[in-house]
């Protein structure tokens, strides 16, 4: 017998081949696994003191913000260990998808992926006192939950303003960009929606807010813009000087990072502003659902929303701030979220941000 250890979405597994096996055969099986695997971008297993069950969740967030909602929920659960793997949400939703990856929990920002995995069956139904107790329009059925609502707001550099008024709403950001071209050109960011599954949904449900979403993405591709894969990377380029102005990128993130008296400034635009909600599902595959409903409530659980809140700077599920903010916008969990993954109208959509965004 030998041993084989070969790359599998970042991490190494080991693999046992009879000696006869052909090397043809081989090479062909080796290309075949490492095709298929989705990418992992990191991943923690947060161990028990006296292990009897261990959770998997795949997630699209950060690990940062979930290890204090993971050690609370062990605080409740001692005898569970918990492996946390982090993947984009487009990767995420092809490890369900696609290669059917064993995990009991999915989390992700991309609420129309969530979505469709829910509308194509690869969802479990999940009731529990937790879930029944939230707003209508923070679930949907009994198969996908959202925890949070997180804003998406522009970012700008104090520094790289030098000086400017900071824009109040999209029109006076469209007018800031066309009266100082030489100052913004190179200097936004903004996400690459070809790659982003939360840039994607960001993107259109902006275009069907207001038409100021297609002006905005033709002055900003006039001024060579940069494009990046997530929030963090667009906070990190901002922060290092790289970029002046980041547009969508998630406020929950920026407010962890940027401390208001520092060169960075979150700009909430009073036209309208868009919320995403973070939701999760319990995924068909699930070894272990029951393991997995406890999780799921307790994210939903109100008594857990001052942990989400406060120690882990992302915002609680509070149906009162859009009762008194008539400009923020939550974006709706239901069949709606799937107009624009139908395939004819996702390439036209990236067609057409491509032309206004990528211009030469």
């Amino acid at each position: 017998m030998f041993y084989t250890d070969f790359s599998f979405g970042g991490r190494y597994v080991r693999n046992t081949y009879a000696l006869k096996m052909s090397a043809v055969w081989f090479c062909c099986l080796l290309i075949t696994v490492n095709a298929s695997a989705f990418e992992i971008e990191s991943e923690r297993l947060f161990e028990s003191d006296n292990q009897r069950n261990e959770l998997r969740i795949l997630s699209s967030t950060d690990l940062d913000y979930m290890e204090p909602i993971i050690r609370s929920y062990q605080m409740q659960y001692p005898a569970t260990s918990v492996l946390y793997t982090v993947a984009s949400s487009i990767e995420l939703y092809r490890a369900i998808s696609e290669e059917q990856a064993n995990y009991d929990v999915v989390i992700s920002s991309a609420m129309d992926l969530q979505m469709k995995l829910v509308n194509d069956g690869l969802a479990l139904e999940h009731q529990s006192s937790e879930v029944d107790a939230l707003p209508a329009w923070s679930r949907w059925g009994n198969s996908l939950f959202a925890f949070t609502q997180e804003p998406a707001v522009l970012l700008a550099s104090k520094r790289g303003m030098n000086g400017l008024s900071m824009p109040q709403n999209r029109k006076e950001l469209i007018e800031l960009l066309r009266d100082n071209p030489e100052q913004f050109n190179g200097k936004i960011g903004t996400y690459d929606i070809r790659e982003s599954g939360a840039g994607y949904l960001f993107a259109t449900q902006d275009s069907r807010q207001s038409d100021a979403f297609w002006r905005l993405s033709e002055v900003i591709g006039s001024l060579s813009p940069k494009l990046y894969c997530c929030s963090s990377a667009m906070i990190n380029a901002l922060h290092s000087g790289e970029i002046s102005l980041a547009y969508n990128v998630l406020g929950s993130y920026a407010s962890a990072v940027l401390d208001e008296s520092d060169d960075g400034s979150i700009v909430p635009l009073t036209d309208y502003q868009i919320f995403m909600l973070r939701t999760a599902l319990l995924p068909k595959r699930s070894k272990q659902p029951v393991l997995g409903g406890t999780f799921i409530d307790f994210l939903a659980d109100s008594a857990n929303r001052a942990l989400i809140d406060q120690q882990v700077g992302l915002p609680a599920i509070n149906g009162e701030v859009f009762n008194t903010h008539q400009h923020y916008r939550p974006i709706a969990l239901g069949p709606g979220l799937l107009v624009f993954l139908d395939k004819i109208k996702r390439k036209r959509f990236i067609k057409a941000w491509s032309d206004a965004l990528l211009q030469p």
